[in-house]
């Protein structure tokens, strides 16, 4: 981290001390308290106020002594990235870097027929060119699922030879003085292919015959005889395009080559994966890779282990030099894979009643055969509702383009999408409303396999979500509200995200004399406050101020293998640092002497304790961390730790839910929709920090605006080549398209969860785009089955 000074406190705002460290910060400008529920702030021009509210009772956030879990706690980070003092990986200056431009194919499969890197040599502050020729012989990427450190979007061989697999394919890296004159010397090279068929329409893919994902293929009773026998029935196509990531900060990379070290100053969630991926490419020891990536400008699953990192280290090594690879925002469109196309059959049979007989989702989404992530749209289906009958399944059509990849979400965004734009048809079809229909058909057990559910309130979740937005005044009648030339409705999802916690949980605690406490872990923060909400466990774990406490990340070096990945690091990182503790008291018993107020008490009789230990049930026997020390005559004590398996997940039916309600208004003469309010009322266990939680449904919520209104990844069905590769034309939602947000929750806890908390960065994605697309039908009496809705479907 930078530097160990820590600014003193005041009142207002903070010294300019270029010494402000991660732990200082909290000193600054201190925390809210454990009993501020409710804060509002006013967002960005065209964002209304938002609020984050929690419904959690004073107790839930004042366990353990300090309240410090539950308290609405200011980012660690924020004041260094708005002073500019976090270093992001293409903001590393090394001494003697040159900097890498790409080239990249413009055919969808072939080889490279011939290859003129004349002119570029020739350009001014020309240091080197890598191609196939030249590359060092490397292994292919090890893809997500073989070992448990691998990480790669796919298992391609990276620049080994003149074939060409996909188009946008990374054929030649240039290597220059300044960015610019490696850009130049890029534009120069000159290449002719040897075309061969390729698949590069969906139509095609499916025509040459889909495969089957066995795992994604589910059948409980005959749902094809309930659903022709059922009283009630919706049986449709859905459809949903490719995306794109579009992180603000875009994928780079700055690498050095120390000997046979190297050193990689990575944009990455996955650090430790990433040097054993290198490692093993590169054919070198894993401990010969160090990657840090402390500071990641957003992630949503697209910034694991790509081919940019190979390419800038293999360029490293044939330069002698330091090489700093960024990509540009067509770079990221060309190499990194999205979401995949999906065409979703979504059919439901229910009773006059309402109760579900049957649920079929089926379909197709594409695919290539080197990637491990699966669009598995038909997961969300398993188990949302009760119902007489189930059938899932999931076909892969296979394409040759850009290897897919994890995409917020993946499979459930797009197919909530489906489930509940059906559930909203039948509830017209009913005449009931569509909460009461999603209530009725609550599950007492999980319908797949019968078990039990950990912690579910989403029913609590639908009633406090209602009140709060109003919804008794929606009128049911389609297109019945209307002010001006603006058709106004109101339409509603259920949001759900599987719970995760990943194995490999280990952490590094150290607590020194002074009473303070570094933790190291090799976790990540890609911008969603994970240092800030690890800071609040430990500090509550240890009954410290969050002051007192220094979360180290994001580094290879340190324990654990805890990817940024699936709504899992609040948990697992939770887990490890509760199982730490219990090492940190055994240890520090171990040093209590004769007459201390601790003397003859047991692991099982003490606990922490306003800065140190102190026995259960009296507390009047305490001792603080320093003075054990001090006693012991030691300046530090250091544990690793390790928390079990997380068995929790097959024992139980374990989700995060959500109740996701929107009103929107749609122009009735050129069919533009603008989305005027939305709330999510979330069912997710205990929430660790409400200011950091709100920010990360608040996020969720208008990427999937993007996915219902606006995102599509336009690909040339001729050539396979992406069309609209930048934000000019790629659009997501800007500030003005943002409308008021409010979020609240149960407050709930898991009692199977570690600190009761289950997962909450993908959760407001699902759901999401459903509410808007039933918002729109109750607005216009128009049901748009295709996304995004643009105005074009509307006319």
């Amino acid at each position: 981290m930078e530097g160990s000074g820590r600014p003193t406190q005041h009142e207002g705002a903070a010294q300019q001390d270029t010494s402000l460290t991660r732990r200082g910060v909290l000193g600054i400008f201190g925390a809210a308290g454990a009993g501020a529920l409710v804060s509002t702030f006013t967002g960005p021009p065209g964002v209304g106020p938002v609020s984050l509210v929690s419904e959690a009772a004073p107790e839930v956030l004042v366990q353990r002594g300090s309240g410090w879990v539950g308290a609405a706690l200011s980012r660690i980070d924020g004041p260094l990235k708005v002073r500019g003092m976090a270093r992001f990986a293409a903001e590393f200056a090394l001494d003697d870097m040159v900097y890498a431009a790409l080239v990249f194919s413009t055919i969808a499969k072939g080889r490279i027929a011939t290859l003129d890197t004349g002119a570029a040599e020739a350009a001014p502050g020309f240091v080197l060119v890598m191609t196939h020729r030249n590359a060092p012989r490397m292994q292919p990427m090890v893809p997500f699922g073989p070992n448990e450190k691998a990480a790669g979007n796919d298992n391609l061989p990276i620049m080994q030879d003149d074939r060409v697999r996909w188009n946008g394919q990374p054929i030649a890296v240039v290597l220059a003085e300044t960015q610019e004159q490696a850009d130049h010397a890029a534009s120069l090279i000159r290449v002719t292919y040897e075309a061969e068929p390729a698949t590069t329409s969906f139509a095609q893919a499916k025509a040459n015959g889909t495969e089957g994902a066995v795992y994604f293929h589910h059948e409980i009773g005959d749902a094809e005889a309930e659903l022709a026998a059922a009283a009630v029935s919706v049986d449709a196509t859905y459809r949903t395009p490719y995306q794109n990531h579009n992180a603000i900060e875009p994928h780079a990379v700055t690498v050095a080559w120390h000997g046979d070290e190297l050193v990689v100053h990575d944009a990455s969630q996955s650090v430790v994966h990433n040097a054993w991926s290198l490692a093993h490419i590169l054919g070198i020891e894993e401990r010969q890779v160090h990657v840090t990536s402390p500071y990641v400008g957003g992630a949503f699953g697209g910034k694991f282990m790509g081919s940019h990192q190979v390419l800038a280290a293999a360029a490293a090594r044939l330069a002698g030099r330091p090489v700093r690879l960024t990509l540009s925002r067509e770079g990221v469109y060309r190499m990194v894979g999205g979401r995949a196309l999906t065409e979703q059959r979504m059919a439901i049979g229910a009773r006059r009643d309402g109760r579900f007989d049957a649920i079929i989702h089926t379909g197709t989404a594409t695919h290539t055969r080197d990637s491990p992530h699966p669009e598995a749209f038909p997961f969300v289906s398993l188990s949302a509702y009760a119902t007489g009958s189930l059938k899932t399944d999931l076909q892969w059509a296979f394409l040759d383009q850009v290897a897919n990849a994890a995409m917020r979400a993946p499979g459930e965004a797009v197919g909530s999408f489906a489930l509940e734009s059906a559930v909203d048809e039948v509830a017209v079809a009913l005449g009931m409303d569509p909460i009461e229909l999603r209530i009725r058909n609550e599950p007492k057990t999980d319908p797949l396999n019968g078990a039990e559910f950990s912690s579910r309130n989403v029913v609590k979740a639908w009633r406090d979500g209602a009140e709060r937005f109003g919804w008794a005044k929606r009128n049911p009648i389609p297109g019945a509200v209307r002010k001006g030339e603006w058709l106004v409705g109101m339409g509603c999802g259920t949001a759900s995200h599987i719970y995760n916690r990943e194995n490999g949980g280990a952490a590094r605690l150290t607590l020194t004399s002074d009473g303070t406490v570094t933790v190291d872990i090799a976790t990540h923060d890609a911008g969603m406050g994970t240092e800030t909400a690890q800071t609040q466990i430990i500090a509550e774990n240890l009954a410290l101020h969050p002051d007192q406490v220094e979360f180290r990340l994001a580094d290879s070096a340190m324990p654990g293998l805890v990817a940024g990945r699936g709504s899992s690091q609040t948990t697992t990182v939770a887990a490890t640092v509760v199982e730490a503790k219990k090492m940190l008291v055994a240890e520090l018993l171990t040093l209590i002497r004769a007459d201390s107020p601790l003397a003859g008490l047991t692991a099982q009789q003490v606990g922490p304790r306003n800065a140190g230990l102190a026995k259960l049930d009296d507390p009047t026997r305490h001792e603080t961390y320093t003075a054990i020390l001090t006693r012991a005559k030691r300046d530090k004590v250091t544990v690793e730790a390790s928390p079990d398996e997380p068995t929790e997940m097959n024992e139980r039916s374990m989700h995060s839910y959500g109740a996701m309600f929107c009103e929107v208004r749609v122009n009735a003469v050129t069919g533009e929709t603008r989305v005027s309010r939305m709330l999510g009322s979330m069912d997710c266990g205990r929430v660790i920090n409400p200011k950091t939680a709100a920010s990360q449904f608040r996020g969720g919520m208008i990427m999937a605006m993007g996915l219902a209104l606006t995102e599509h990844t336009h690909y040339d069905e001729r050539t396979g080549r992406i069309m609209n590769p930048s934000l000019a034309e790629y659009h997501i939602p800007v500030h003005l398209d943002v409308p008021e947000i409010d979020v609240i929750w149960t407050g709930i806890p898991d009692p199977h969860a570690p600190m009761g908390a289950r997962g909450i960065g993908e959760l407001s994605v699902t759901g999401t785009a459903a509410a808007i697309a039933n918002a729109i039908y109750n607005a216009t009496g128009k049901r748009i089955r295709e996304l995004p809705i643009t105005l074009d479907k509307l006319m």
